[in-house]
């Protein structure tokens, strides 16, 4: 059953994660889970009940325990797990009698381990459906609620979290306590981390549901290696973009494989990884490709939210770091504008007579003598009407300062410069470096605020910030999915529909498709050239024959009867070497030229579902590899946004004095095409349109291949 949506369950995760009473079930000296999980309670704040149950030892941990979750006498609202595997469901059997809710388990041995593990799991979770109940797990270490100082967390916690907006799920246990340590040493404040465990009950989707409701949390990171509900996922996406809560995923297990639809071109297209990248996309889910960048992302998305454009404005005391940031901000799509005529007279009068005035701005090292030089020039650079936000480059002390009284004069100088203007102002420092107590009790004493990293990482991050901030109207403005198109007549398993049974279903459907006529032999061949007017192609027409140019199968610019008898000869006897028979049919189209080609191509992914290419067609799509992925169902929109990303677009914008393809016709033919795959029904594996000629308005599939699975 779909996550998020179970039947009998108190789909409210307050009590998971908020609980005033924790029992410890399972709790044992012989165990470093437990005393980790006891000790994070006690030393991280939290001011509930806390009580170890253990039916064989009257003390654990220095404390009295009990023999079981009824012998506790008074109520419990979360009970964590560290039982063995046999005896897991017996405590959840008893805890739900007693009128417990939410679980936590440790405890591994369940689905991961192999057919008898999957067996105990299946169990275990019948048993949770029939009662209702929230389950964080099995093996998982479970949860760092750091706004709530509530850590039923099976890892030792070496620092407290600092309590702030980021909230952090993972599909993995052992990368917690390292993200744990660096959010820390970046001063990126936690809300609430969560282990997910096997997501036997309790799903990615489910807990980012509660988050996007959760006061505390105003970005959400995740840590992905597989997404299981990829419904649900969508649909807990377009309910964070329309929180205002950015989504930041690194999404792993990339895939050097093409799709397995190697039949078609698309399948050289279409990777796992790029489905992502394109699922990601249309839901507004910024990727990040480490776990430095998904912390430093979500960091910095905390500190600015959505951002008003691309246009930066940099100020730095270093002309090596304005050479590196116009670099990096180039590679990110960042926009560094002249700045206006005002902001430039402003800042001569500011910065000594050596300096250069240009974005990006280098007030040169005379700073070490003003210190006021770089927070009037933020003010300057901030008032400039061409500039969206501001980047500073600015390092936080590491060691204690000699003259700790200008230190903090200078930074607070800096902060309150920065909140006196109504744009986002964005820290960098030079390198990424931990945050020492130095610097963040400097910050905590001046307002000083976050420092996103290092410039690297800053300017990825604020890339992706940018690029999130422009995608939120588009990602809000989609509907979900509208039901497919009733069904149609669909081909038999494993079958291959070869250019005239696809061309049919193409034209049956709307699709604009090239004339074309199935001939038995050169009388035929000759009657139906004359029909359409000469010059006409040839091409063979064998059933299951997917390449006809690689065997030779196809002649071009045919202009009289003769010409067409002989090519109709020639193409006979390749299919015939080939192994296609004497009698093989050969199919006769109108010779088309000039416009441009595109490929049209749409695949099944196992996760995602049908996924639509389009690139330059013909010869180029092996030549180019260049494509634009979308997950079907698109509007016109959606193409017209697909064919801009394309490194050849401007060849449908009339390059070089050819005719400008009429986009609104393309886009029609593109969307009809999707329609159409999303009404074959889950056995298609692929559709190809390659090409879809578009000249003008003209818009035409001239060869097209259906593969069933």
């Amino acid at each position: 059953m779909t996550a998020g949506v179970r039947t009998g369950r108190d789909t409210s995760l307050q009590g998971l994660f908020a609980p005033k009473s924790i029992a410890l079930v399972g709790a044992t000296d012989k165990s470093g889970w437990s005393l980790s999980t006891y000790q994070n309670l006690l030393t991280q704040g939290f001011t509930g009940s806390v009580h170890l149950v253990n039916p064989r030892s009257p003390e654990v941990h220095g404390q009295k325990a009990c023999k079981s979750l009824t012998d506790i006498g008074e109520p419990v609202d979360l009970a964590f797990v560290m039982v063995p595997t046999p005896a897991v469901l017996d405590v959840l059997r008893e805890g739900a009698r007693l009128g417990i809710r939410n679980y936590v388990i440790l405890t591994a041995g369940f689905g991961e381990t192999g057919p008898e593990g999957r067996r105990r799991e299946e169990e275990l979770h019948a048993f949770v459906r029939e009662q209702g109940l929230n389950v964080l797990g099995p093996n998982g270490n479970g949860y760092v609620n750091a706004a709530a100082s509530i850590t039923p967390y099976g890892l030792a916690i070496t620092q407290p979290p600092l309590a702030g907006p980021v909230s952090v799920v993972l599909q993995s246990g052992a990368l917690a306590s390292a993200v744990l340590t660096f959010m820390h040493a970046r001063n990126v404040g936690l809300a609430l981390l969560t282990s997910m465990g096997n997501e036997m009950s309790l799903s990615v989707t489910d807990v980012i549901d509660h988050l996007v409701d959760d006061p505390a949390t105003e970005v959400i990171a995740l840590f992905l290696e597989t997404v299981r509900h990829p419904d649900e996922f969508a649909r807990v996406a377009r309910r964070a973009a329309e929180a205002g809560k950015p989504i930041v995923a690194l999404k792993i297990g990339a895939s050097r494989l093409a799709s397995r639809t190697a039949q078609a071109h698309t399948g050289a297209l279409v990777g796992d990884d790029r489905v992502v990248d394109a699922a990601f996309r249309q839901l507004g889910v910024i990727r990040a490709h480490s776990l430095e960048e998904l912390v430093l992302t979500a960091g910095l998305l905390a500190r600015t939210g959505p951002l008003p454009g691309g246009r930066i404005g940099v100020v730095t005391p270093s002309g090596g770091a304005c050479e590196i940031i116009a670099d990096r901000a180039e590679q990110e799509g960042l926009e560094i504008p002249p700045f206006a005529p005002e902001t430039t007279a402003r800042l001569k009068e500011a910065v000594p007579d050596f300096a250069t005035v240009q974005n990006p701005l280098d007030v040169t090292g005379y700073v070490l003598v003003d210190r006021t030089l770089l927070p009037r020039a933020l003010d300057t650079v901030a008032a400039d009407p061409g500039i969206d936000a501001v980047l500073a480059l600015v390092d936080l002390p590491r060691v204690p300062p000699a003259d700790p009284e200008a230190a903090r004069a200078y930074f607070g100088a800096f902060a309150e410069a920065i909140r006196r203007t109504d744009k986002p102002v964005v820290v960098s420092g030079n390198v990424l470096t931990d945050v020492t107590e130095t610097g963040r009790g400097l910050q905590a004493e001046t307002g000083f605020p976050h420092v996103a990293g290092g410039i690297d990482h800053t300017m990825k991050a604020l890339g992706a910030a940018v690029r999130w901030s422009r995608s939120l109207p588009d990602v809000l403005r989609t509907q979900p999915p509208a039901p497919a198109p009733a069904a149609v007549t669909t081909g038999q398993s494993g079958e291959v529909w070869t250019e005239h049974r696809a061309a049919r279903l193409l034209a049956d459907h709307g699709v604009p498709v090239v004339p074309s006529t199935l001939t038995a032999d050169e009388d035929e061949a000759v009657a139906a050239a004359e029909r359409v007017g000469y010059p006409v192609v040839l091409k063979a027409a064998a059933e299951g024959l997917q390449h006809k140019s690689d065997i030779g199968g196809v002649r071009l610019d045919l202009d009289g009867p003769d010409a067409v008898r002989d090519a109709f000869r020639e193409v006979r006897d390749t299919l015939r070497h080939h192994g296609h028979g004497a009698a093989a049919p050969v199919l006769v189209q109108p010779q088309r030229s000039g416009g441009t080609e595109l490929l049209v191509g749409i695949v099944r992914d196992p996760t995602w579902g049908l996924t639509l290419a389009v690139a330059l067609g013909g010869i180029w799509v092996e030549i180019l590899a260049d494509s634009a992925l979308r997950l079907l169902p698109v509007t016109p929109a959606d193409v017209r946004s697909a064919l801009g990303e394309l490194r050849g677009a401007r060849l449908l914008d009339g390059a070089r004095g050819t005719e400008p393809a009429d986009l609104d016709a393309v886009a029609e033919a593109v969307v009809g095409i999707g329609e159409l795959a999303r009404s074959l029904g889950p056995r298609l594996e692929s559709l190809e349109v390659n090409p879809l000629l578009v000249r003008g308005s003209r818009v035409e599939a001239l060869d097209a291949l259906v593969t069933w699975a």
